[in-house]
């Protein structure tokens, strides 16, 4: 969409506000939704799909910390290690059967099987049991109050409950039907794969009677009776659908027209989500040459954070990135700037392409992979791209689609046979807050995510992160974590952004966090 198409939009009268209905909101998604299994991918157009159909034992809120949902409440006994989560009246699943404990713990041990926290609290699990139809019992082999927030995380994948008999699906396969416990129901005879995604009211529903709304925290009370995902061919057409009132909300607000977006009428932009999306350049650990680590080190001082920013938001809008980006969430507790100075200053590439060599780069092909449907992602490959090939690396860009560069990266071999070296993509800073579920900090090789980085320290300092009795403790865990990272490299951090969500200023409700559509009414 031409700049021009988009001024015409904004300056347009708005004699028919065709997106307006009182039962029906119209939603612009960050893109397709794909995968429809929250369990099984850590995209988070699907995690944000999956809090519509599906509901969790505990909720996160701003503060980051776990409050019951599905559950009442929960007693602690026998010095940490025996835990009895009762689960609240009146909960049922969208095909009119009531919710038992055993469907949630068929679904804990589920989800456990492909999130790192759901991984070690089974490690620390002797016994995973339902008593009763209304109690969930943890029998530990030793304390571990993260028990709460590991159940209620907004972090991919998410702990969704669900019938025990879709919960007894492989963890590696995609259940076979959306049937969940949320408070919308998934229309799948309405879905229209590439265009729309439709969601229904669920009227059996019931919301917690107390808490404060907030992330996926407190009630969730529903005010539409249908909420359509429409989704768009770029950024440009879905702001001009949000100029011309044909919808009512768009996700992420392009960062390019952000002046053009404030001073829309009956438009309001807004930051939900204050740990922002963090944005990285990992490396192939298995294959040359960022199996070597020498190499790896050598390429700090060609990152440059500043320029992958100003690529997405430019220079005039500083409050909207943060730098420089370490391997936690800036402003969030674990955070630090231990060992972050090589990111800082100007870049001398001549300095960087010497120092390859010496570590023993000998031009070996960089392969590159860059999604094309995400524009930030696309930005900030480019920048990438050049910055390797001015370092002296000899660069091949595969730029394409977000799920085909998915296929190839699950390829572990050499550049020579379908593999890869390097691809850009982006989190929610809410994914690393911490070790217990930094998918991108792990160091369990082979097991763990594409890139399959072996450091064994980090992976005994994230145990004894667990482990540790307080804040600071944690806190100096992570900065020896932070520090052993810049040692080995899993990944360049490339920097945070503050991504603002754009929607009627007629609505109300919107909670922070991530998109959400309960609360949310029209006024």
């Amino acid at each position: 969409m031409r700049r021009r198409s988009l001024i015409a939009a904004a300056t347009a009268a708005p004699a028919l506000v065709r997106a307006q209905s009182a039962t029906t909101l119209k939603f612009i998604p960050q893109q397709d939704l794909i995968v429809l299994d929250p369990v099984t991918t850590t995209a988070y157009i699907t995690r944000n799909h999956g809090y519509m159909v599906f509901d969790t034992l505990y909720g996160m809120d701003g503060q980051f910390g776990a409050t019951p949902q599905m559950v009442d409440g929960h007693t602690i006994e026998n010095d940490g290690r025996l835990w009895n989560l009762r689960l609240r009246e009146n909960l049922w699943f969208h095909d009119g059967t009531p919710v038992l404990a055993r469907d949630c713990v068929a679904s804990i041990r589920r989800w456990a099987r492909r999130d790192p926290f759901g991984v070690t609290l089974m490690e620390t699990t002797e016994e995973l049991s339902a008593p009763d139809d209304r109690t969930i019992r943890f029998r530990l082999k030793r304390p571990f109050p993260l028990l709460p927030i590991a159940l209620g995380k907004a972090s991919v994948p998410v702990c969704a409950m669900m019938p025990e008999r879709l919960a007894n699906t492989d963890a590696f396969q995609q259940v076979p039907e959306m049937i969940g416990s949320g408070p919308f129901r998934f229309k799948a005879d309405e879905r229209v794969p590439g265009a729309r995604v439709v969601y229904t009211k669920f009227e059996r529903y019931v919301p917690r009677s107390s808490g404060t709304p907030t992330w996926t925290a407190g009630p969730k009370v529903v005010h539409f009776d249908r909420v359509e995902w429409n989704s768009m061919p770029d950024p440009s057409t879905g702001n001009s659908a949000m100029l011309n009132n044909e919808q009512d909300w768009q996700e992420y607000a392009s960062l390019n027209h952000l002046p053009l977006l404030r001073r829309a009428r009956n438009l309001r932009l807004q930051i939900l989500d204050n740990t922002g999306y963090v944005s990285m350049l990992r490396v192939n650990h298995l294959t040359p040459p960022f199996n070597n680590p020498a190499i790896r080190r050598a390429l700090w001082g060609a990152i440059d954070q500043q320029a992958c920013m100003h690529a997405l938001v430019g220079p005039s809008e500083p409050s909207l990135y943060h730098l420089p980006l370490g391997f936690f969430a800036p402003k969030t507790p674990m955070a630090s700037e231990a060992g972050l100075d090589v990111l800082r200053g100007p870049r001398d590439m001549a300095a960087v392409n010497r120092a390859l060599r010496a570590a023993g780069y000998n031009g070996e092909t960089v392969l590159l992979m860059i999604p094309t449907n995400s524009s930030a992602l696309n930005l900030q490959g480019e920048v990438m791209a050049d910055t390797l090939k001015r370092a002296g690396m000899n660069v091949e860009v595969y730029a394409v689609e977000f799920n085909a560069m998915l296929q190839r990266r699950n390829r572990r071999g050499p550049v020579s046979d379908g593999g890869w070296s390097a691809f850009v993509t982006n989190w929610s800073g809410s994914d690393w807050l911490s070790p217990a579920g930094h998918i991108a900090l792990r160091g369990n090789g082979e097991q763990g995510y594409a890139g399959w980085a072996s450091m064994p320290r980090i992976e005994a300092m994230r145990d004894a992160w667990f482990e540790a009795p307080d804040v600071a403790a944690q806190q100096a865990i992570c900065r020896d974590i932070q520090l052993e990272a810049m040692n080995q490299v899993p990944y360049y951090p490339l920097g945070q952004v503050m991504q603002p969500t754009v929607y009627r200023s007629n609505l109300t409700g919107v909670l922070d966090g991530f998109s959400t559509f309960w609360n949310v009414r029209r006024a």
